[in-house]
């Protein structure tokens, strides 16, 4: 079967784990958004992870630092597994696109978007990564990862927490990326937001004790 060269297909190593595909990411041109990121920012986890998290798009803290989650959305999810009680080190966490997407507002950089060529063409990364963990459960963090996963149809709003049938894993769940809570408008609303997150990750928890037993 031929490569699709429009994808990154083409930069994956037959047969890679996690280091080799990590190696070969950084050095993916598959799409333009490598001339706009600082470096390709890969997932990050144990191979025997039960749990693998997909978010949208590396933020500005991750672009500089090369680590998915490290920034005020990583640290809220850190602390939202804490409560819900699941160890973060059997979650393997990434994200849809690898390079950091913004456009400049005077000194800062802004996230944008990724589009859907952008995702299509990152897609054989993320692919790859759920090959190779193998998570028990599949949770898509915010909008741009369900419709990823899950199709351009899908909706957070409808089936948020919801256990869904899907290929790529035996347990499928979409809710919404931390960084929304951040924007919350108020603090109770953060609050309340914070209490409906940590419910989702709780149902995630059980679920993956129930079939790691």
């Amino acid at each position: 079967m031929a490569v699709e060269q429009s994808t990154a297909a083409a930069f994956i190593p037959p047969g890679a784990g996690l280091d080799e595909l990590r190696e070969a990411a950084a050095g993916c041109t598959a799409c333009d958004l490598h001339l706009l990121g600082t470096q390709t920012v890969f997932g990050q986890g144990a191979r025997e992870s039960r749990v693998l998290m997909v978010g949208e798009q590396p933020g500005d803290q991750e672009d500089r630092e090369g680590q998915p989650f490290v920034g005020p959305a990583g640290k809220l999810l850190d602390r939202a597994l804490v409560e819900a009680g699941i160890d973060r080190t059997k979650v393997y966490v990434t994200n849809a696109v690898k390079h950091f997407k913004w456009t400049g507002k005077g000194q800062r950089r802004i996230h944008a978007t990724p589009n859907a060529r952008e995702i299509r063409a990152c897609r054989p990364w993320l692919d790859n990564e759920i090959e190779v963990v193998k998570p028990e459960v599949l949770v898509a963090l915010g909008a741009t990862a369900a419709k990823t996963l899950l199709g351009a149809d899908f909706r957070v709003t409808l089936h948020r927490g919801e256990l869904l049938d899907s290929p790529l894993a035996p347990y499928t769940m979409a809710t919404v990326h931390p960084s929304s809570i951040l924007r919350a408008r108020s603090e109770d609303e953060r609050e309340q937001q914070m209490e409906r997150f940590v419910a989702d990750l709780s149902r995630v928890a059980e679920v993956s004790e129930q079939v790691g037993r």
